[in-house]
């Protein structure tokens, strides 16, 4: 039993670290069908498009549910909404190792992909409510590298419980990790004025530059926040827009890659167990340095409209090394430019969802990272889906040489769209 008057410094930072082994967990179970796609489409005689397909019914669902499922965590919390995301995921994926054809498969999928969608307008709920603004940059890093780390540790694990035990019992293993996440959550977590453990002392540094504690603001806070009334705003736009087009650079590769190590470079499955993590590895430096960097310069007296933006658009620049990836002869070569793409992503990303808590009141921040989700999954359902006929049908270049172009265009989109990154009113019209 722990003392009453118990206290645990940096507590905010051990919330974000339950977020962000959330976050691991949630891209080891998606990444398990990725790295076992040679296997997979092999025993259960599926093309590249009918893969594509079994993928875009995941993304569907994960559109769907990130609207709703910003809606249920302002609604119930953060508390309640995670423990509904993560049993429905870890269920689903557990009962990947009973499919049997097309349907089912994708059935699962579209599951898991309902689940799994909550994972962030959760997470960047919890980080506004836990950080104060010159932080929150960086609190999002530590729960993205989460994504990061997954796609580093998924590989060769997946691979090593499938050599091992078989395809379908890996999906059984990586699907119980999560129910032993949520003991961990259910004991530690609670929001920051009813957590016993936070000091006082941190407690005013959490409130510190909480833009919606000001009483002006008291008003929004209580109004009710519809996505119709979300809409009007054109910093809402911006957002899902721009992220309707680059995201799909993400999901390429995530859902993409190993199959493409083993259709396009010749991988056996044990090679891509040792190669296919490498690019995560810069994902995960882009995601901690991303945020780094515009807190950095905030803390050193620049704006968060000037911070955001340079780090944005410096990230923006580097994925179009796609396009060099697809014309390298050497597969090492390729897998590097790959790298800088997605630590390019995770620099943009990171900073961009960033953006709903620049821009709105707490009570609107997962209701708009929702929205934002949602203009990501349908970018991403349609190119996932795009990929799988385009490479039955010629060959993985074309698919490569769009996605370097679309970061620039989505970040353009974004600049023009959302003005000044400053606080937005919820009273104007």
């Amino acid at each position: 039993m722990i003392d009453a008057g118990f206290k645990l410094r940096g507590l905010r930072w051990w919330i974000v670290g339950l977020i962000f082994l959330a976050t691991l967990i949630n891209y080891i179970d998606r990444l398990t069908i990725s790295v076992l796609a040679p296997v997979i489409t092999h025993d259960l005689g599926l093309t590249n498009t009918e893969f594509g397909g079994i993928l875009t019914w995941f993304l569907l669902a994960y559109t769907i549910s990130q609207g709703l499922s910003g809606k249920l965590y302002d609604r119930v919390g953060t508390k309640r909404g995670f423990v509904c995301s993560i049993v429905l995921w870890s269920i689903a994926a557990i009962a990947h190792a009973f499919a049997r054809g097309l349907a089912s498969l994708s059935a699962f999928r579209f599951v898991l992909g309902f689940g799994e969608a909550g994972n962030w307008p959760g997470a960047a709920k919890t980080v506004a409510e836990w950080f104060p603004i010159r932080e929150r940059a960086f609190g999002m890093a530590i729960f993205n590298s989460g994504a990061a780390i997954g796609s580093v540790v998924a590989p060769p694990l997946i691979v090593w419980l499938s050599l091992t035990y078989g395809w379908r019992t890996t999906f059984i293993v990586t699907g119980s990790l999560g129910f032993l996440w949520l003991v961990l959550w259910l004991v530690f977590y609670e929001t920051p004025d009813r957590h016993q453990w936070l000091s006082e002392t941190e407690r005013e540094l959490i409130r510190e530059g909480q833009q919606d504690k000001d009483e002006t603001l008291v008003a929004e806070r209580n109004a009710p926040l519809k996505w119709r009334e979300l809409l009007r705003y054109r910093q809402v736009w911006a957002i899902v827009l721009s992220r309707f087009l680059t995201d799909p650079v993400w999901w390429l590769y995530i859902s993409w890659l190993p199959k493409y190590l083993a259709d396009a470079r010749g991988f056996s499955l044990i090679k891509i167990g040792l190669f296919a993590w490498v690019p995560y590895v810069a994902a995960d430096a882009g995601s901690l340095s991303g945020g780094w960097l515009s807190g950095y310069l905030i803390a050193r007296g620049w704006s968060v409209d000037r911070s955001r933006k340079l780090v944005i658009a410096i990230a923006a620049c580097l994925m179009p090394a796609g396009i060099l990836a697809a014309f390298a002869h050497d597969a090492m070569v390729a897998l590097v430019l790959i790298g800088v793409v997605l630590f390019g992503f995770q620099v943009w990303i990171n900073n961009v969802q960033t953006l709903p808590s620049d821009f709105f009141p707490d009570r609107a921040v997962a209701s708009v990272a929702g929205l934002g989700g949602t203009g990501a999954g349908i970018g991403s359902m349609i190119f996932v889906f795009g990929t799988g006929w385009v490479v039955d049908h010629f060959s993985y270049v074309p698919v490569l040489v769009v996605a370097g172009l679309l970061a620039p265009i989505g970040t353009l989109v974004l600049f023009a769209l959302c003005g000044r990154i400053e606080r937005v009113s919820l009273a104007e019209s």
